[in-house]
């Protein structure tokens, strides 16, 4: 079977250090030829500066496509215009357009008087302001604030409606999640990239905890497959190596052939599954 189709997520480092693993990071999968890889923004914009700058970087440093976070929290419509302006002029062509996460101590989104209001209404923005290339968020298993899975199924079309070329879907660990949401998809003629993000797991409890708050669930035989590994680093990322390999496996079995891969800035054990996958580092 050929190597899927790969891309990469990285989120911008919060201090010197963690800049340093972040780029040990990126050189380490740039030999892969990812289609591209993307740069997360902070909860409220919190990272702005550094999600600019890694990007920037990427485009001036490196042979990676770069895809830069936007979000709609926290800025007016001409804030975020000004970020996507300097993008365009820094180079980057492709923007991964999200509503965004309630700012720090809110527990609900609530739009900026001056900004946009939806992910729909910034890719339509962002559209205006240059032809980029837009990926918006999806939701297999419904996003937490939606009322219904049809709602949310209807808000995916009317930002891909708006201008957006690419979903790239929340992570999930059951395929028959991902296949279910995709025929659900078709029925509503959404025919752009529904492309499956899939999160190595190595540190089961966090994974457990994080699910809980982004509406993704957790299969008991997951469970079952990290138990008593809690003080076996090396083990777990043995296990997390083939657990994510039968998934996107068991997905390629199905027709899917592109994935985007949630590194947390840990490139060992994504390089790993890329290579059992079939991707090879590219000659030059």
């Amino acid at each position: 079977m050929p190597a899927p189709r790969l891309s990469f997520e990285f989120f911008p480092p919060k201090t010197d250090k963690l800049e340093e693993q972040l780029w040990a990071c990126i050189r380490r999968l740039e030999p892969l030829g990812p289609r591209f890889v993307s740069v997360t923004y902070g909860a409220g914009g919190t990272t702005q500066e550094r999600t600019h700058a890694t990007v920037a970087r990427i485009v001036s440093d490196t042979t990676l496509t770069p895809a830069a976070h936007l979000t709609c929290v926290g800025a007016t419509r001409d804030e975020v215009d000004a970020v996507a302006r300097r993008y365009w002029e820094a180079g980057v062509r492709h923007i991964v357009a999200l509503r965004g996460d309630p700012p720090a101590g809110s527990e609900r989104y609530e739009p900026h008087p001056g900004g946009y209001a939806q992910a729909e209404d910034l890719v339509r923005g962002l559209k205006r302001i240059g032809d980029f290339e837009i990926s918006v968020g999806a939701y297999p298993e419904v996003h937490p604030a939606a009322v219904s899975a049809d709602a949310d199924l209807d808000f995916l079309k009317r930002k891909i409606d708006a201008g957006a070329t690419r979903a790239i879907t929340q992570y999930f660990f059951d395929a028959e999640v991902y296949l279910r949401f995709l025929d659900r998809c078709l029925a509503a003629g959404i025919t752009v990239p529904i492309v499956p993000g899939i999160m190595p797991v190595t540190n089961f409890g966090s994974v457990q905890r994080f699910s809980a708050m982004c509406g993704a669930s957790v299969p008991g035989w997951m469970g079952q497959l990290f138990e008593g590994l809690d003080e076996d680093a090396e083990t777990r990322r043995m296990v997390a190596a083939v657990v994510a390999a039968e998934q996107v496996r068991l997905l390629q079995a199905n027709g899917v052939d592109e994935f985007h891969f949630y590194t947390l800035n840990r490139p060992d054990l994504t390089y790993a599954i890329a290579h059992i996958l079939g991707a090879r580092p590219k000659a030059g």
